[in-house]
C-alpha cells in the first residue's frame, strides 16, 4: 500500500474509538463497526476523516460458481449460496440488508479462547489459531459472536451519547450486526494497536490477509472500500465464509462480499432501513 496515501489516513485515525474505546453506560465495547467517529462533545481528539460521498456503484462481481460438497468432516458449502438466510455460511449482513428476522440468533455456539462462534466458524478458528502460532505470530480474538441484545444496548449508549446520526458512524444497529450471526471475529495480538487501523502494520494483521482464506476468513472491511460496505478500514474485522468460498472471493478479484456476491453498495442505512 502506498506509504505518501495511507501516513495521513493512519494519523487522523489513531486515536478511533469504534470497537476499542469504552461504549456510554453500561455498555460493553463496539467492535462491531467503525467509520470515522464524530468530534467527542468533551472535546478529546477524534479522527477528522469525512465519510467520502458513495460514488457510483461498483460493477457487479462474478457470480459465485456453484460448489461440491466438501472435504470429508466439514460442512458441505451452499450449492447455491443464499444471501439472505441468516443460518448461511454466504448471508450478507450490512446498513441495508438487516438479518431476517432482526433478533435471529445462532442455534448453537462453541466457546474459543472465551469467545463464542458458531460451530463452524469455531473450528475454523481454532485451526487458523494454530497455524499462525506455529508460524511465530502472536494472535488472539477480542471480539466473536455479539446476541442482539447486546448490540442493542451497545448502540442506544452511543445514541444516547452522541445521538442517532453520529451513532450510526459508529456503531451498528442491532440486527445489522455480522457478529450477531456468529460468522464473524476479531482477532488482535494484544499490542496497542487492536481495533485500530495501526493494527494493519502487525505481523497478526499480515498474516490473516494472506492466510485467512485458507482457513475461510476474509477482511470483510478494506481499505477505501467504504463507499461499498459502510465502514472504514478494519484489518482486524474477518468473516467466515467456509475455505472454498473465501478463495474463490480471492481468486475473483473482488474487493468486497458485496461485489462478489452482486449485491449494491450499502453505504449507508437508507430509505429501506429507516425508522
Amino acid at each position: 500500500m502506498d506509504a505518501l496515501r495511507r501516513g495521513p489516513l493512519l494519523l487522523a485515525v489513531a486515536v478511533l474509538v469504534a470497537g476499542c474505546a469504552a461504549d456510554p453506560g453500561s455498555a460493553p465495547p463496539d467492535t462491531t463497526r467503525t467509520s470515522a467517529p464524530p468530534p467527542s462533545p468533551s472535546g478529546a481528539a477524534a479522527p477528522s476523516a469525512p465519510a467520502s460521498p458513495p460514488g457510483p456503484a461498483p460493477a457487479p462481481g462474478p457470480a459465485p460458481a456453484t460448489t461440491g460438497p466438501g472435504p470429508a468432516g466439514s460442512p458441505a458449502p451452499d450449492a447455491v449460496p443464499d444471501l439472505d438466510d441468516p443460518a448461511s455460511l454466504a448471508v450478507v449482513v450490512n446498513k441495508r440488508r438487516p438479518l431476517d428476522p432482526e433478533d435471529w440468533a445462532p442455534a448453537a455456539l462453541e466457546d474459543v479462547e472465551g469467545r463464542p462462534l458458531r460451530p463452524e466458524a469455531a473450528a475454523a478458528a481454532r485451526a487458523m489459531l494454530a497455524a499462525a502460532r506455529a508460524d511465530g505470530v502472536p494472535i488472539r480474538i477480542v471480539s466473536g459472536y455479539r446476541s442482539y441484545g447486546e448490540q442493542s444496548r451497545t448502540y442506544a449508549g452511543w445514541v444516547a451519547q452522541k445521538g442517532r446520526e453520529a451513532a450510526d458512524t459508529v456503531s451498528a444497529r442491532p440486527g445489522h450486526s455480522e457478529h450477531q450471526t456468529g460468522l464473524a471475529l476479531d482477532v488482535g495480538d494484544g499490542g496497542g494497536c487492536d481495533l485500530q487501523v495501526c493494527f494493519e502494520g502487525t505481523a497478526a494483521a499480515a498474516w490473516v490477509a494472506e492466510h485467512g482464506p485458507e482457513h475461510g476468513f476474509v477482511v470483510r472491511y478494506p481499505w477505501g472500500e467504504h463507499g461499498t460496505t459502510g465502514y472504514w478500514y478494519e484489518p482486524w474485522h474477518l468473516r467466515y465464509l467456509g475455505p472454498e468460498r473465501a478463495q474463490e472471493l480471492v481468486r475473483s478479484g473482488a474487493a468486497t462480499l458485496e461485489e462478489f456476491s452482486g449485491l449494491p453498495p450499502a453505504p449507508d442505512y437508507g430509505p429501506a432501513a429507516a425508522g
